[in-house]
């Protein structure tokens, strides 16, 4: 590891940076660093614009990309280096209003029911059934299953937060036979050391994989798991503030958008469409 690279990852722990965003800021700026052959610090304020035009227009890379890439950059130059550069305030990126994937309730089981590795399925499943995010669920641990209230303990969520979110009974049961199978040590889904929990891109890998199997034509991704959760709970009648929290969202901005996405919404849609229309 180089100095710069070990003064950054102090500076980010200082800044009380999530792991999974340290990890990211890093690779971002390993992927700077690799593109010009020379250490970041070495870098003049022109080779960082043109740097980002290559992110952008060469490779075409998507905006979510580009902005972690910006994100991390800014760090490094900011506080790391104490070196602000003017060119990174001038990079805007708009947001995409894009709406998120969503599976039906059947296309969720022909997902599941195609993933044949048992501690991945098992990730997946309380991924679905809990809304979790892929790294909420692979760093479960045993104890964080409380069957007497029916929760499960998501600990260090994104933003450092804990919360609770119910355990469904079904998943309760599921969660059992695969423990008397597998009897995990630590982790609840461990990798094949068992020493750590499971890859997040082992998990992706096998979601990616099921859903070709399955015939999904839809691009899934282990967050669509999440957003199918959400959705299908505001189908049933379950309040947006309450979502929230189950999700973990700091602002109901976050959750209101699951509102476009419910087949119940835009039936009440039609149905008053029609009514509208109806003397016409």
């Amino acid at each position: 590891m180089t100095r710069l690279r070990r003064r950054m990852i102090q500076d980010m722990r200082l800044h009380d940076l999530a792991e999974a965003t340290q990890r990211t800021y890093v690779d971002a700026v390993r992927n700077l660093a690799r593109h010009y052959d020379r250490s970041p610090d070495k870098l003049t304020e022109d080779e960082i614009r043109q740097f980002f035009v290559h992110l952008s227009q060469t490779q075409g890379r998507a905006k979510s990309t580009i902005r972690v890439h910006l994100f991390a950059i800014k760090f490094l130059f900011r506080h790391t280096l104490r070196r602000p550069l003017p060119v990174l305030d001038l990079i805007r990126l708009r947001r995409d209003g894009k709406l998120p994937v969503v599976l039906s309730r059947e296309e969720a089981r022909q997902l599941l029911a195609q993933i044949r590795h048992p501690t991945a399925r098992m990730s997946v499943l309380v991924m679905y059934t809990c809304g979790l995010r892929v790294s909420e669920a692979v760093h479960l641990r045993a104890e964080d299953i409380d069957s007497r209230r029916m929760v499960v303990c998501v600990r260090g969520g994104k933003g450092g937060k804990d919360r609770y979110v119910p355990l469904p009974q079904r998943t309760l049961k599921v969660l059992r036979a695969y423990w008397a199978e597998r009897h995990p040590a630590y982790w609840l889904f461990p990798d094949g050391s068992g020493s750590k929990p499971i890859r997040r891109e082992a998990v992706l890998k096998c979601v990616r994989a099921a859903a070709r199997e399955a015939g999904l034509t839809k691009p899934v991704c282990c967050h669509t798991l999440r957003h199918s959760y959400a959705t299908h709970l505001l189908e049933e009648g379950v309040d947006l503030r309450s979502i929230q929290g189950l999700l973990g969202h700091r602002s109901i901005r976050s959750t209101i958008i699951y509102l476009h996405l419910t087949q119940r919404a835009m039936k009440n849609v039609h149905r008053s469409i029609d009514e509208l229309m109806g003397d016409l």
